[in-house]
């Protein structure tokens, strides 16, 4: 059965690397694992169980309610403006700057297309009209995409804390020291890239784009409310506790009245607008998370879980390059960095205490590897989106943004390992 389940597995993530729906993918290799050990039952209990996840639910939904309010009230677009504004006023770090301005507004919109496609809109055309090269300004706002491991609303997040059994904000605290060497590495590294390449802001290249050049006018009001939810997060926050605890969903339901106070555009809008981001996120995001339930309930019931634990018991080391290696090249591979992470954080993560690590310093390593190495990967969405914005190929952008993305996922190995 284990040699069973272990060929349904490998199926499985071929099938994901050729971009065959993933929640389908992941839905039919648990069923059929589950299935050849005589209990298919078992993994509609799993579907049914994950469907009404509350700390999963609640948080997922909410963030991308209010992501949408953001969108439908400007406020995200002016947030936006401003930092691109202030961005291109400093020509000598434009590159590794705007690393720096993705990453952070990655945070308030977590979405990695959704980012890459309201970031890049603004910023890619900002960077090339200051002669940045095209495909170098792509791998500029692709690059700072892994920003959303520090956000509250992507779905990794509120995953490993209930794993862990501890708050989301104690999560990304936990994991934030990573990510900053991350960032710290990624940046500069872009910005070497480009000095070798010669596709910095050069004055000839600036000079021969074609734009229109038009100035947006930010509204500040507008601006500022996409980061009031995290700052109420922060501030409620255990490690800071300035004010009472907020949770989730509270900061969220709370930053789309402020988009509404902000704005007073249309009340009947902001709530279509949030009501379709929480169903949206539901479909799209709950439903990969319900999918690799069945998957980890398929492989738990087949044995194979049982069996890779105690593979793992024998090395510490193993353990740790299954949750840096397995999510980060299947990202590459498939462009989601989430089908394996949630897999792996599903049936490994969990058993973390045997192997001499914490649940959410294994959850957290896995989640970050994924998503170093969806940054990296021609085929993921949000980098077709950018290419799509600085009409390029999606492998121009994918070689720019690889170094930084190789030499943060052994950064990360490195951080975790010396814990």
């Amino acid at each position: 059965m284990i040699w069973v389940g272990a060929i349904i597995v490998l199926l499985t993530f071929v099938a994901i690397v050729k971009r065959y729906e993933t929640r389908l993918v992941l839905f039919l290799g648990g069923l059929a694992m589950a299935a050849a050990a005589g209990k298919p039952l078992a993994a509609m209990d799993a579907f049914a169980k994950a469907m009404v996840n509350e700390g999963l639910v609640t948080t997922i939904c909410t963030v991308m309610g209010f992501s949408y309010v953001m969108s439908v009230t400007n406020c995200d677009k002016n947030l936006v403006h401003l930092l691109a504004g202030g961005l291109k006023r400093v020509k000598p770090i434009l590159v590794p700057g705007a690393v720096v301005v993705t990453w952070v507004l990655n945070i308030a919109l977590p979405s990695t297309a959704g980012c890459a496609a309201a970031v890049g809109a603004v910023l890619i055309p900002t960077l090339i009209r200051s002669g940045v090269h095209p495909a170098m300004a792509a791998a500029c706002v692709m690059s700072g995409t892994f920003g959303s491991t520090m956000s509250p609303g992507l779905s990794h997040n509120p995953f490993v804390a209930k794993l862990a059994q501890v708050d989301v904000m104690t999560v990304i605290a936990n994991h934030a020291p990573a990510v900053l060497v991350v960032l710290a590495i990624a940046a500069p590294m872009l910005a070497m890239v480009a000095y070798w390449r010669k596709e910095g802001p050069d004055a000839e290249r600036a000079a021969a784009f074609q734009g229109d050049g038009q100035d947006f006018k930010v509204n500040p009001l507008k601006a500022i409310i996409p980061a009031l939810p995290l700052l109420l997060l922060v501030l409620g926050s255990k490690q800071l506790g300035v004010i009472p605890t907020v949770t989730v969903p509270q900061a969220m339901i709370i930053g789309a009245m402020l988009g509404f106070l902000a704005t007073f555009q249309s009340p009947q809008e902001i709530s279509k607008g949030f009501f379709k981001g929480m169903g949206d996120s539901y479909g799209d995001i709950m439903g990969i998370i319900i999918a690799a339930a069945v998957f980890t309930q398929g492989m738990q019931i087949i044995g194979l879980t049982g069996a890779m634990i105690e593979k793992m018991k024998a090395s510490q080391d193993i353990a740790i390059y299954a949750a840096t290696f397995g999510p980060y090249f299947l990202a590459i591979l498939s462009g989601s960095g989430d089908a394996a992470a949630l897999a792996f954080n599903g049936a490994v993560t969990p058993h973390a205490a045997q192997f001499g690590w914490a649940i959410s310093d294994m959850g957290s390593l896995a989640t970050i590897s994924g998503a170093l190495g969806r940054t990296m990967s021609p085929v993921a969405g949000g980098l077709i989106v950018c290419a799509t914005i600085a009409k390029v190929n999606p492998f121009e952008i994918a070689k720019r943004t690889a170094p930084g993305m190789v030499l943060g996922v052994i950064a990360v190995l490195l951080v975790f390992s010396v814990r």
